[in-house]
């Protein structure tokens, strides 16, 4: 029998912050993290496009709450507790200087998310935590002086016990033999896919666009109010960047149902409407009539995606201004802030997978993040129903997360 004072099952991001910040607090505590796989951190390694995106540059909790399709609400106590200039004291103190990116995502300075993980480990050297892999948990049983944690390897003892196993089925399904409700998991953060004559030839092509989600009407067609604005990459296989993957975060529950099924309205010139858009084309007309359209572009769109949507429009690349009707000057403003794509699937955006789903947040005292339901176990991470879309704010809660329970461990 092995016996700890606090048992972490899990070896990622929360389930390492909730072990050193448990060490620090009290030194005399013996803990252990029980790890599943063959190596720990292994998220961490990958997130970011291996350099992991650590937190996001948000210094208000009500900002930074908005952030996270479920979680919003349970997340503001705690995120006046401990959030972004926390986060990035905290790893400055161990060495480990942060940097902001335009975009908001903070990063190590090395832009090498190995510089997080031998952080971590380094410390959990230095504060004696026991990192124990290949534990791949079977039980989970209540004691009266405690937990009972059985794997193939053994039977462990400890007096609390914090589960963040991320997005585990079977550590939920333990959970839920205990009494928690799960709510079902569904995929959040991925991308459309989309097989149109207008994109097939722009590949890796990015411009900010606004765009909504169109629903079948079986599922509730007009999409509830699912839109997006933003930095819309085009792949090889359709639709991608923060605007999609934002999309695909707020709509997780929304789009799962049609099956990923659904037709998008991109609106490539942001909140332009169409007759705004017209009454510029009809100027561009009257100054330039013996300039081809293909030859500039308007709006300052990408060349290539502006002659594509000419395309679709029926303009030639012979056309000059002159030769267009207003009809052909309608359909050219329609592609412009009315373009409809449908989406036929999804793929997932691997280096951020996220799931949507997990332990339901009422049983979750969000003070202490210990269970409502038992005393002394305590849940981090995204083993809670918790997600967000995609710019280091996943991870932003594990931090949040493993800090508040190593500090009412503790207490």
């Amino acid at each position: 029998m092995n016996n700890y004072d606090i048992l972490i099952l899990g070896g990622g991001a929360s389930g390492f912050f909730t072990a050193i910040n448990s060490a620090e607090n009290n030194p005399a505590y013996k803990i252990a993290v029980l790890e599943r796989g063959k190596e720990v951190l292994t998220k961490v390694k990958i997130s970011g496009g291996g350099r992991c995106n650590v937190t996001h540059a948000e210094f208000m909790p009500s900002e930074l709450s908005k952030n996270y399709p479920r979680g919003e609400k349970e997340l503001l106590g705690p995120f006046h507790s401990f959030m972004t200039g926390d986060t990035i004291a905290w790893f400055e103190e161990r060495g480990v200087a942060l940097k902001i990116e335009e975009d908001g995502r903070m990063f190590p300075v090395t832009n090498n998310s190995q510089t997080i993980i031998d952080c971590f480990l380094s410390e959990t050297e230095r504060l004696g935590i026991e990192i124990l892999k290949g534990q791949s948990v079977k039980k989970i049983e209540r004691e009266q002086q405690g937990w009972k944690v059985t794997t193939p390897t053994g039977v462990f003892q400890c007096s609390k016990l914090v589960v963040a196993t991320g997005s585990n089925p079977k550590i939920w399904q333990l959970l839920k033999d205990l009494g928690h409700t799960i709510v079902p998991p569904v995929p959040s953060l991925f991308t459309f896919n989309c097989k149109d004559e207008r994109i097939v030839a722009l590949p890796g092509l990015s411009t900010d666009a606004t765009i909504e989600v169109v629903l079948p009407s079986p599922f509730g067609g007009a999409g509830g109010g699912l839109t997006s604005e933003g930095p819309l990459l085009i792949t090889h296989w359709g639709f991608s960047g923060p605007a999609i993957l934002k999309l695909s975060a707020w709509g997780a529950r929304v789009l799962e149902p049609s099956n990923y099924h659904f037709k998008i309205n991109v609106n490539w010139l942001l909140d332009t409407n169409q007759e705004e858009v017209l009454t510029q084309l009809m100027d561009v007309k009257i100054l330039n009539p013996r300039q081809t359209l293909y030859k500039y572009t308007q709006f300052d769109l990408p060349k290539r995606l502006w002659q594509s949507l000419l395309r679709a429009a029926g303009i030639n690349e012979t056309e000059t201004w002159a030769d267009i009707t207003k009809i052909k000057l309608q359909n050219v403003a329609n592609q412009l802030t009315n373009s409809v794509f449908d989406i036929k699937g999804k793929s997932t955006f691997k280096e951020e997978f996220v799931t949507a789903g997990g332990v339901a947040l009422k049983g979750v005292n969000f003070k202490t993040f210990e269970s409502k339901i038992h005393p002394t176990l305590y849940f981090a991470g995204e083993v809670l129903n918790i997600d967000a879309i995609t710019g280091g704010f996943n991870f932003q809660n594990a931090w949040t997360g493993g800090y508040l329970v190593a500090k009412a461990i503790s207490s």
